[in-house]
């Protein structure tokens, strides 16, 4: 996706440089289907480039397979839906023949798209068809390499029944078993999104493998995808407490393979319990995904049931050493336990980037322990110790791993006493360690309770809580009550000056005309207009939309996005969190981009989404608007769903979600800069972009 860094004029100094990434982009107006979901494939080239990296929305990373024909790469879309497109993004090692194929149970196959005259590059391909699987099946290959794909990208619907099967539940948290056939294949790699890593376990019988969802959902579909040592007979269960289990699902005539079982039950821990093997081996899993119903489950870590509380918040910390320079300024032990996601802990950069290094928390009070959540910085710990002491001197430790992921571990833990340590014994990289949160749950101690948030709102949202219809006559100004204007020169190296006003004005038939003129003002060569709601209205969750008319011609960039509050108070960008809800290229006006920037995800690493339409958006009104909650945020356009920025994938992936606090509104005009390029002789000055109006309800 290309990306903007923008900030207000009086705090530019704050602001960060422009940087370009790229995305998927879809000529349909359907959704996209397959980010993120389960993948499997015939083989892989080696381990750097697994299937999971063709549907991770991400152009720098790959699926490649061994150098043989044929070879097949295929998703799980995790219900029935009806395909209307896909995009395929190859890398040089492409297939000349193809077939692009459905299914609705992974085994028997239709094929949708044939060709044998594949040149390569991204190829976009309108397909009519249904099923829950797609794949793309190689037949022969372009170079004497393998089969390569940045990305496989698939559009279409599904039908609405009130399970969420876009989001695992499973994914990455903490799992048990009874037993692991070796320390390669751990319960925890059948919920890590991987499918070429699995649990096994002893070859006895019964055998268990259990996952900890961090709080009660209620279950509406679990996938089940065996190796080839599956269960003949298990059951899935449910549990509120692991101790007492009530079973959802039994079976003795499994047959293995892939096994979406539809399911009704609640609870927060869920077991796949075997009771007798297909093989003189143990059971063996590829992958245990959860689906939930009622929508996305909860993200934001609530503790788990039984009275457990958040013990850490506000209490006093202290570590191996501690970060205050240029780079990572007062990056203090207390910044771990702030519950503030963009500021963290981190080891001092002179003297902390060694083994071990560490930090605990002291709960002011003996405390019972039962869940840790830590959300690291890319200088996360690969191998690390939780470790519980009475008097910080004496510790005990409740758990250890030697393959910590990064970004945000979840723990289920039992322990008990009055302080709890991280301990890190082998880091990432050859940086320190830092933490952006560290949490504790369970009972006891002496809890400070965190400030309470808003709910969040029912969809579709209908309490108006602030508008715009830019109703007034023509030449009237924008209102000063609602709209603070912004003047000066912008960032990114843009082109304009945005005037005091005097590019702005109602037409007198409902709409607002911001205006891009060549003439100099301010040392620039071009005047334009942007404007926002710093000051005047400020809100946290519901839906924000506008209906705007942009202009089309090479040097134009308008957009509609939302900055956090606190960079009024002095907070830099990105800290305080950007949130593009639309931005459009006058270049190209087939295509709009929605994109989120925080500490660990900004400029060209920005976290969202180009999509490609079929009509030009600047020949009429569309309406951009965003769906906003403790759980995500959903982008879109007229009526369709261009993007969902989910907080538990942004914070399993690229790092903090630093959305729950106030934001306000922005609407701008550019002209120039590093993304867009310079106007040149067939831009049309002046040029317009009509607002007809902003609302946000909650």
């Amino acid at each position: 996706m290309k990306l903007r860094t923008t900030a207000l004029c009086a705090l530019a100094a704050l602001a960060a440089g422009f940087a370009v990434a790229l995305t998927g982009a879809a000529n349909a107006a359907d959704p996209l289907l397959s980010q993120g979901k389960p993948v499997t494939a015939s083989s892989s080239e080696n381990a750097g480039t697994p299937a999971t990296a063709a549907v991770d929305g991400d152009l720098g990373t790959r699926w490649s397979s061994a150098f043989s024909d044929p070879q097949w790469l295929r998703v799980d879309l995790g219900s029935t839906a009806t395909v209307s497109q896909v995009v395929l993004r190859w890398e040089a090692a492409y297939a000349t023949a193809y077939q692009i194929q459905v299914s609705a149970d992974g085994n028997t196959w239709t094929t949708v798209y044939s060709t044998s005259t594949s040149t390569g590059g991204t190829q976009t391909l309108a397909v009519s068809g249904s099923g829950r699987y797609v794949r793309v099946y190689g037949t022969a290959r372009a170079t004497a390499y393998g089969y390569s794909l940045w990305e496989f990208q698939v559009y279409g619907t599904t039908g609405s029944t009130g399970c969420d099967t876009t989001t695992n539940a499973a994914l990455n948290k903490p799992a048990t078993a009874s037993s692991t056939e070796n320390a390669g294949t751990p319960a925890s790699a059948a919920v890590d999104g991987n499918g070429g890593t699995r649990w096994s376990s002893a070859a006895t019988d019964p055998q268990w493998i259990r996952v900890d969802l961090g709080s009660a959902q209620s279950i509406c579909q679990v996938t089940l995808t065996w190796e080839t040592a599956y269960a003949t007979a298990y059951q899935v269960q449910v549990s509120a407490d692991a101790n007492t289990w009530t079973t959802v699902y039994s079976t003795t005539t499994s047959t293995g393979g892939t096994q979406t079982l539809t399911v009704a039950g609640s609870g927060r821990y869920l077991r796949v319990y075997g009771t007798a093997r297909a093989t003189q081996w143990g059971y063996s899993l590829w992958e245990i995904a959860v689906r939930t119903g009622g929508g996305t489950p909860p993200t934001s870590s609530p503790p788990p049931t039984g009275g457990d509380v958040l013990l850490s918040y506000n209490k006093p910390g202290v570590a191996s050493t501690s970060q205050s320079d240029a780079n990572c300024y007062e990056c203090t032990p207390a910044r771990a336990f702030d519950l503030d996601p963009a500021s963290r802990w981190a080891t001092s950069s002179t003297t902390g980037w060694v083994d071990p290094g560490w930090i605990y928390v002291d709960l002011g009070a003996t405390a019972t322990i039962h869940q840790v959540i830590l959300q690291w910085d890319p200088a996360y710990a690969t191998a690390y110790q939780i470790q519980v002491s009475p008097d910080a001197a004496n510790w005990t430790t409740i758990y250890s791993t030697a393959t910590g992921h990064g970004f945000k571990e979840t723990l289920a833990v039992n322990g008990t006493g009055r302080y709890v340590r991280m301990y890190g014994t082998a880091r990432s990289s050859a940086y320190g360690y830092s933490i952006w949160e560290f949490q504790v749950y369970g009972t006891g101690g002496n809890p400070t309770t965190p400030p309470a948030r808003p709910a969040d709102p029912t969809f579709p949202a209908t309490r108006l809580v602030f508008s715009d219809e830019f109703n007034g006559a023509a030449g009237t100004k924008p209102d000063t009550a609602k709209w603070t204007i912004d003047t000066g020169t912008g960032q990114n190296n843009e082109l304009q000056y945005y005037t005091d006003n005097a590019n702005a004005s109602m037409n007198g038939t409902g709409s607002l005309v911001m205006e891009a003129r060549r003439e100099t003002v301010g040392g620039r060569s071009y005047t334009s207009h942007r404007m926002n709601t710093g000051g005047k209205f400020t809100f946290q969750y519901g839906r924000v939309e506008a209906r705007v008319k942009v202009p089309k011609g090479n040097g134009f960039w308008p957009a509609f996005w939302m900055m956090g509050a606190d960079f009024l108070t002095g907070r830099p960008w990105p800290y305080n969190g950007e949130v593009d809800i639309m931005e459009i290229l006058g270049k190209d006006t087939t295509r709009s981009y929605t994109t989120l920037h925080a500490p660990a995800y900004n400029g060209g690493g920005g976290y969202g989404f180009e999509k490609i339409w079929s009509t030009d958006l600047s020949a009429d009104y569309h309406v951009y608007a965003a769906e906003w909650d403790s759980k995500g945020i959903r982008f879109f356009v007229d009526s369709t769903e261009v993007f969902y920025a989910s907080k538990a994938t942004v914070e399993a992936t690229r790092g903090p979600w630093v959305y729950d606090h106030p934001f306000y509104v922005i609407l701008n005009l550019a002209v120039g800069g590093d993304w867009p390029g310079p106007p040149d002789a067939t831009t049309p000055f002046p040029a317009q972009m009509l607002v007809d109006y902003v609302r946000v309800y909650q």
